[in-house]
Order: C-alpha cells, then structure tokens, then sequence
C-alpha cells in the first residue's frame, strides 16, 4: 500500500546504513498488519509478538487496512491453494519466504489444518532482520511454542540465526551472487524432491532487474539439477510488488519513497499487469498469471466477506482505495520438470480461484 507516514530515519543512519529505509518497510507493514487485526479485518494471534509496544501502537487509516487485507487474502489463498494441492499430491512442500521481515505465515500454518503438509519453512533476510525475529521468537512463550521442544530449537551466527526441525531463520543479503550465499545456507535445509514455494512480498522491486533473474534462475538450476527421479521438481513462486510506476500516481509514490532513502529499481521492467508474468517465463516456467489487487477485491474476494470488512470501517476514499489497488498485483507461476508426468498437471492448475456466484470467466488458474 502507500506507504505510511515515515518513521524518522537520521542523516547520520542514513549514511552509515544505506538500508536502514528498505528495512524500515517491514515495520511499516508489520504495524499495518497489526492495525487490520485489531480492527477486524484479519485474524493473526502472533502478529502483535513481533511489533515492538503492540499494544500501544495506534491504528492505521481505513485506506491502509483495506489495502492490507486485500494483500493478506490475496497471497494467503494462494498459499492455501499450494499447501492443500499438496495434500491430495501426499506430497509435503517447502516453504521459501525470501525477504520475510516480520512475517508470521509459519506460525498460522504450524497451528493450522496444513501443518502436516509443510516439511520445511524458511525464511531469509537481512541480519538486522533476522537477529531481532529470533530475539522475540525466543521472548515469546507463544512463538517458540510452535517450534518444538527447546532441546531442539538452536541459534547460530551468533544470534542471527535460528534452527528448528520445520522453521529455519537465516540471515542473508539477497542482493549477492545466490552461487555464492545459498548453497550453504539451504543445501541442508531444502529436498530438492519436495515441491517448493518462493515467497517474494515486496522484495524484487528492491532489487536490480539482473540480481532478481538470477536469484528466481538459481532456484530453477537447484530444483532441475537435483531432481530425482521418481519425483520430479514442482517450484511455485508468488511476488506481491508495486508496478506500472510510469504514470502520475506511480510518480507520486517513487517521490514519497525517494524521500525516505528508499528506490524501487525493480520495478521499471514492468509497467503493465501483462507483462508481470515476464519475470517468471523468462525463466521458462511452465505456467505464470498476474492480477492487479482491485481485480482480485473486485472478482475474487467472496461478496459476504467484502460486506463483513465495509462495516468495520468508514472508507469515503473509495476512488483512492482503487487507485492504489491497480498499481499493486500478484504474480504467481510454476516450473515443472520437462520431463512428463501425469501428477504434474494439477500444479499447472493452481491459481486464483472464482468465488460462488461470480461468472466463469473470473476464473484465473
């Protein structure tokens, strides 16, 4: 969403931390997050463990909820969609979630119907990032919980890394060659014959155009080089990201985030909705869709639902609200291995799907 009213960033953190901003978005959308669950508007128990005085923190603008609950539904259905293709696969998956920051979708899933579809969650980030997760997963009784048992819970890299049999936090610079950083930090962690999802939320568009392709192509090498057979590899990737920054609105945001320190120099390559599932065919997946967040609020999201969010809030920035919805989107795709197999087909066939009562062609899969 647009971005809230920036937190001070000193000149001198500036200057000694060209990062410090990009790492300031996660907070922006963790308090966004915890803003729409106080309101109602979503259900997340952990949330409020990893924000700083959560309790104090005071509630973002109807326009910010809204915008954060369309993002939430919009990737967790197609989370869901994943993990329960899975199960009827009998397949458990892995989970990559690449620029996780505060995120808490381990924790929903580990309490969830799908856990045990999930083999393996992990999570990468800067070690700014990952040191202060591990530090409150640690703190709280009810995050460490869902670990396991103590005895089996480790932290290494001196506190910026955090080991347990189903959640790894692991700290990283996405940014770097991934030759060089991902083979030891997911070599031990990842099944190459497990299928696997990549989650990117607002992270690509951070990042050079060349760095991005070859983090999203180093997945692929992994997944193809390593695959055994009888189990071909299935790799998913989701990227919810800002694009179409060309236009006057677009101008608008890339001023408000230049004047907090922060560029977007991934976003250039992708000024319409239609030429988003580019970052994934280019790398010769086999399926890859994109929809804008007002086409997924306006086709997908179930009209009771969308009835039950319109009274928790009075939005009179209705024509803003769209706004903001059309230059954000989701892209979601998958590479299969080439080689065929009748189990295969159903992963091409995961995707947004119609709500009861919109018409067929709202369908997305």
């Amino acid at each position: 969403m647009l971005p809230p009213s920036p937190q001070p960033i000193s000149r001198r953190e500036r200057t000694q931390d060209a990062d410090a901003a990009v790492r300031q978005t996660d907070s922006d959308a963790a308090l966004a997050r915890l803003s729409a669950v106080k309101k109602g508007y979503l259900t997340d128990s952990f949330i409020g463990h990893l924000v700083p005085r959560s309790q104090l923190q005071p509630p973002r603008p109807p326009l910010i909820n809204v915008g954060t609950y369309v993002r939430s539904y919009s990737i967790d259905h197609l989370v869901e969609e994943w993990l329960n293709i899975s199960k009827q696969e009998h397949k458990p998956c892995q989970i990559v979630s690449l620029g996780a920051g505060s995120d808490t979708r381990f924790w929903r899933i580990a309490t969830g119907p799908y856990n045990d579809y999930l083999r393996v969650y992990a999570e990468l980030d800067f070690p700014e990032v990952t040191v202060k997760k591990a530090m409150s997963i640690r703190k709280s009784k009810q995050l460490s919980t869902v670990l396991g048992p103590p005895e089996n819970v480790s932290l290494a890299q001196g506190g910026m890394a955090l080991h347990s049999p189903k959640y790894h936090l692991v700290p990283c610079d996405l940014r770097k060659p991934p030759s060089e950083i991902l083979p030891s930090l997911l070599g031990e962690i990842l099944s190459p014959s497990s299928p696997t999802l990549l989650l990117f939320e607002c992270v690509l568009v951070y990042m050079s155009p060349e760095a991005s392709s070859n983090l999203i192509q180093w997945f692929v090498d992994y997944f193809q080089s390593n695959a055994v057979s009888p189990s071909p590899s299935v790799l998913g990737a989701i990227v919810y990201e800002m694009f179409g920054l060309q236009d006057s609105f677009g101008q608008v945001m890339m001023n408000n985030l230049r004047s907090r320190n922060v560029s977007l120099p991934g976003a250039s390559p992708y000024p319409t909705v239609q030429t988003l599932p580019d970052r994934f065919t280019r790398h010769n997946f086999t399926m890859s869709k994109a929809l804008t967040l007002r086409e997924i609020r306006e086709k997908f999201i179930p009209k009771p639902e969308l009835a039950r969010i319109s009274t928790l809030e009075m939005l009179d920035e209705v024509e803003e609200l769209n706004l903001v919805l059309d230059h954000y989107a989701i892209t979601w795709g998958v590479e299969l291995d080439p080689t065929p197999d009748l189990s295969s087909a159903v992963w091409t066939q995961w995707g947004m799907r119609t709500v009861p009562g919109l018409p067929d062609e709202h369908e997305s899969r």
